[in-house]
C-alpha cells in the first residue's frame, strides 16, 4: 500500500450566517405591502489565521453578517431580491478588507392579500422564488454573478405525455405507453449573462414561458420535455446564459379497480412519491459567458 505523504494545509474554505428569516412591511401608505425572505450570505477571502492557528482577527462575525442583512433590507430592499443581494455581496467584498468574495442566497416566500384587504395576506402555495448572486474582486478583476429561480413549483398535465421505445433488459418490466400523466416539483434556475436587467419582469417572463411549453408540448419523456421549456426561455429571453431544470417524476399509476367490477377509464390514479426518477437538464449558449463560481452553492436553498 502506497502511503501519502505530502504536508497537510488547509483547502478551500468559507463561512457565513445561514438563513437569516427576513420579514419586510412596508407602511408607507394605508395598503401595505410584505416581503418575506430567507437569506444566506457566505464570504471567501484570507481567513487562514482563523483556521491554522485560531487568529480571529480577519474574521467578520457572522453576527456582523446577519445584522447587515437586516440593516439591509431596511435601506435596500425597495425592489427586487437580486438587486437586494447585490447591494450585500458589494458590501462586504468592498467594505470589509479580508473578503475577496461574498455570495447571498435568497429565498422569496410569496404572499397574497385576503381579498382586498390593506394589511392582511395568506401565504401562497408552496412556490419559492430564489436567487443566488455572487461579487468577487475589485476594480479591473470585478466579477459578478446572478443567478435566479424557482423552486418547488408542482406542474401536472391530464394527457398529452407517452414514454416508449426504451432501453430494456431482464429487469425491465415498465410497460410502454402513448398516455400518461405527466407531473413532477419543478427546480429552476437561470443564470444571466449580466448584471442590468429587468429582474421581476424576466421572473415572470421565465415562469410563464416554461408552463405554456409543458402544457402544449407533446411530450416524449420527462427529459425532452425540460430541454425544450430550457430552449424556449433562452429564445425568449437573449439574455440569460444558460437555464438547469432539476425534476423528480412524480408518478400517477392508474388503480385497479377491477376487483369491485368499476371500469377505470384512466380517471382514477395513485400518486406514488417514492421511489421516484430524478431528472436534471442544463441547457445553455455555446457563447455563454464563463460561469466562474456563481454554480458554487453554499446551502443549497438558492
Amino acid at each position: 500500500m502506497n502511503h501519502l505523504t505530502g504536508r497537510i494545509v488547509l483547502g478551500p474554505n468559507r463561512y457565513g450566517k445561514a438563513e437569516n428569516r427576513v420579514v419586510r412591511i412596508y407602511r408607507d401608505t394605508v395598503r401595505h405591502e410584505i416581503r418575506d425572505l430567507n437569506v444566506t450570505s457566505s464570504l471567501r477571502g484570507d481567513f487562514d489565521a482563523a483556521h491554522v492557528t485560531g487568529d480571529q482577527h480577519a474574521v467578520l462575525p457572522t453576527d456582523s453578517q446577519k445584522q447587515t442583512i437586516f440593516a439591509y433590507a431596511a435601506t435596500h430592499l425597495r425592489g427586487s431580491v437580486e438587486d437586494y443581494g447585490l447591494a450585500l455581496a458589494r458590501h462586504f467584498v468592498d467594505d470589509i478588507g479580508p473578503v475577496s468574495s461574498a455570495r447571498i442566497e435568497i429565498e422569496d416566500f410569496p404572499w397574497e392579500r385576503v381579498g382586498d384587504h390593506p394589511h392582511t395576506w395568506t401565504r401562497k402555495g408552496s412556490e419559492v422564488r430564489t436567487a443566488a448572486i455572487t461579487v468577487s474582486g475589485a476594480g479591473g478583476t470585478r466579477r459578478e454573478w446572478v443567478v435566479a429561480g424557482l423552486k418547488d413549483l408542482v406542474v401536472l398535465k391530464s394527457t398529452g405525455s407517452e414514454f416508449s421505445g426504451f432501453l430494456e433488459d431482464p429487469f425491465t418490466v415498465l410497460e410502454p405507453t402513448d398516455d400518461r400523466v405527466l407531473a413532477t416539483s419543478l427546480v429552476v434556475r437561470w443564470r444571466y449573462a449580466h448584471t442590468d436587467a429587468d429582474w421581476d419582469r424576466t421572473y415572470a417572463g421565465v415562469r410563464a414561458v416554461m408552463l405554456d411549453r409543458f402544457a402544449n408540448l407533446q411530450s416524449k419523456a420527462l427529459q425532452q420535455t425540460l430541454f425544450e421549456m430550457g430552449r424556449a426561455v433562452l429564445e425568449a429571453f437573449p439574455y440569460l446564459a444558460e437555464i438547469r431544470l432539476q425534476a423528480p417524476n412524480k408518478h400517477h399509476f392508474l388503480y385497479d379497480l377491477d376487483a369491485f367490477g368499476i371500469p377505470n377509464r384512466g380517471e382514477v390514479f395513485h400518486a406514488d412519491d417514492r421511489p421516484y426518477g430524478l431528472m436534471h437538464v442544463t441547457v445553455q449558449r455555446e457563447d455563454a459567458p464563463e460561469a466562474g463560481i456563481a454554480w458554487d452553492e453554499y446551502t443549497g436553498r438558492a
